[in-house]
């Protein structure tokens, strides 16, 4: 894998406009997958409206960045297929059958896609390209959702949504090398994040509506940093300092210094809302998130919380794409660059 940019800094790569060859003539935009509607809404951000609507397969979760930065896949979850989508010109490609891909990941070097395949309970893994089967790890636990990898790319630790349950798993040997409950009633991980140093994770839970803070290379007993409702998506601002945590039950944004590793803000929304999945602006300066159960898309000021924009989309929003975004490749789900 192309080794960090910074050792002490994951998403050195990530600054403020500091796009990829690839997609530095990329028409900038953000792409909405509407679940209940088999529809993407595609935003200008700058118009802070819709200008296109794309008919997808059905019940479609998260448009996700491929690994060279060239491809956009919608994951059509319940259609068993992902829709292609050229970001430079904005073509819709032939869909790909790919079954059960409620979530898409790539690992580090490139070589494979790993699908998040949540009710036939297993990760797959695919050719990065073709997306052909090359393994099916078969998983014990319910709903695998998120993920993040390991500095080295050695591991990653995948969020089990309906069991309250983590993975560890081996990248290179594709199997689930440790596993771990978390330690409350109900627990339902969602949205995984390393930090910028790769010594701590951060899992969201909407049950225990906080954040578990972990050491993923010990893989032990993690502890629990409450952060407000229905914690659900983590998002890294873009000099590395803060993280921004979606409390979809109360329509409130978490601010984490990870220098202190406290929450130094709360941002709420006018009205309230339902921020779930999203990401940040190229320029860092607005944090894009889906209104789960409004039909409706917010941009936040992240200098001050503000809500510059209310957006309405189409039915039950979701894992939503800000494209293109700094960084040299990508490791799925709405974008996580390094």
């Amino acid at each position: 894998m192309p080794p960090p940019l910074d050792p002490h800094d994951l998403y050195a790569a990530d600054r403020p406009g500091k796009l990829a060859r690839a997609v530095k003539d990329f028409p900038s935009r953000v792409y909405v997958p509407n679940t209940l509607s088999d529809t993407v809404s595609v935003i200008d951000p700058k118009k802070f409206k819709v200008v296109r609507t794309i008919r997808v397969g059905h019940q479609p979760q998260h448009v996700v960045p491929s690994w060279d930065l060239k491809t956009l896949w919608v994951n059509n979850d319940v259609g068993n297929t992902l829709t292609p989508i050229d970001p430079a010109s904005g073509r819709v490609g032939r869909p790909v059958d790919v079954h059960d891909p409620y979530n898409l990941y790539f690992t580090p070097d490139g070589k494979y896609a790993v699908v998040m395949a949540s009710m036939d309970r297993a990760l797959v893994f695919r050719d990065a390209h073709t997306m052909k089967v090359v393994k099916s790890v078969p998983v014990d636990c319910y709903g695998v959702n998120h993920a993040d990898f390991s500095p080295d790319g050695r591991y990653f630790i995948v969020s089990c949504e309906f069991s309250g349950e983590l993975l560890k798993v081996d990248t290179a040997k594709k199997k689930v090398v440790a596993k771990r409950r978390l330690p409350i009633a109900g627990a339902m991980p969602q949205d995984v994040k390393i930090s910028p140093n790769g010594k701590t994770w951060y899992i969201a839970d909407m049950v225990a509506n906080g954040l578990w803070v972990l050491d993923g290379d010990t893989f032990g007993k993690p502890r629990l940093l409450p952060t407000g409702k229905g914690t659900h998506g983590l998002y890294v601002s873009r000099d590395s300092r803060s993280m921004y945590v979606s409390n979809r039950g109360e329509g409130t944004i978490s601010v984490l210094s990870f220098k202190t590793g406290k929450l130094v803000q709360r941002w709420r929304l006018p009205g309230g809302g339902s921020p779930d999945m999203g990401g940040v602006s190229s320029d860092g300066k607005v944090l894009w998130l889906s209104g789960r159960y409004n039909a409706e898309v917010y941009a936040i000021d992240t200098r001050n919380g503000r809500l510059r924009a209310r957006i309405p989309v189409g039915g039950g929003p979701h894992g939503l794409a800000v494209y293109p975004q700094p960084g040299r490749y990508s490791l799925g789900h709405t974008g996580i660059f390094r």
